[in-house]
């Protein structure tokens, strides 16, 4: 955290453009961390939009050592450079999860794949994995049209939970507006209590 306040990373990864209850939410819930918290700034990153997946290429030019990495193998980790360049300058992660078909949208999971690289966002030890993105807390927005959040069906949630762990962001509170097609009413209500209800606590 900067002297002049929080860098938030803001992640959209809704298919929809419009009518996003996780959209709505994160705006929301921006605006009212606005006028509790100093905010440096808002990065905002759609993956939504032309999120590339690893493929062959992505990997070898991952495991290759920095200094014997070909124009065109830096030219691939570009993107990827870019996303954890994001992570690391972020004090506060405000992720948007619609749980789609029981987990997150594969353009998540294609965020999640560039952004979690050996030696620069974790690393293994003789202890076993480190995660080396710390002093950072993750506030997940999630929305599912039947779902229950957190619930044996949603594998959406815990797996974020997990993989931010791994990264080494362990301090993760979730939002939750589940069961929208049942209850759209409560569902957004109880969601926007826990917005309003929301005191951010950063590790020093």
């Amino acid at each position: 955290m900067t002297d002049q306040g929080i860098n938030v990373l803001r992640i959209d990864s809704s298919g929809r453009q419009d009518g996003s209850q996780t959209r709505q939410l994160a705006d929301e819930f921006l605006k009212t961390l606005g006028q509790t918290s100093n905010i440096n700034q808002v990065m905002v990153r759609d993956v939504s939009e032309e999120m590339e997946f690893i493929d062959h290429n992505w990997i070898a030019a991952n495991f290759t050592d920095d200094a014997d990495r070909s124009e065109a193998q830096l030219e691939r980790l570009k993107t990827s450079d870019t996303l954890v360049a994001e992570l690391e300058e972020a004090d506060l992660l405000v992720i948007g999860v619609p749980v789609y078909n029981f987990g997150i949208p594969a353009a998540l999971k294609a965020w999640v794949d560039q952004v979690a690289r050996a030696r620069k966002t974790f690393r293994y030890t003789e202890n076993g994995p480190e995660g080396l993105l710390r002093n950072k807390k993750a506030v997940l927005i999630a929305a599912s049209g039947g779902t229950e959040i957190n619930s044996s069906i949603d594998f959406a949630v815990p797996y974020l939970i997990h993989v931010l762990g791994f990264l080494g962001i362990e301090d993760v509170e979730v939002i939750k507006a589940g069961q929208l097609m049942m209850d759209a009413e409560g569902s957004l209500k109880k969601a926007m209590q826990q917005i309003n209800g929301f005191e951010l606590k950063l590790a020093s």
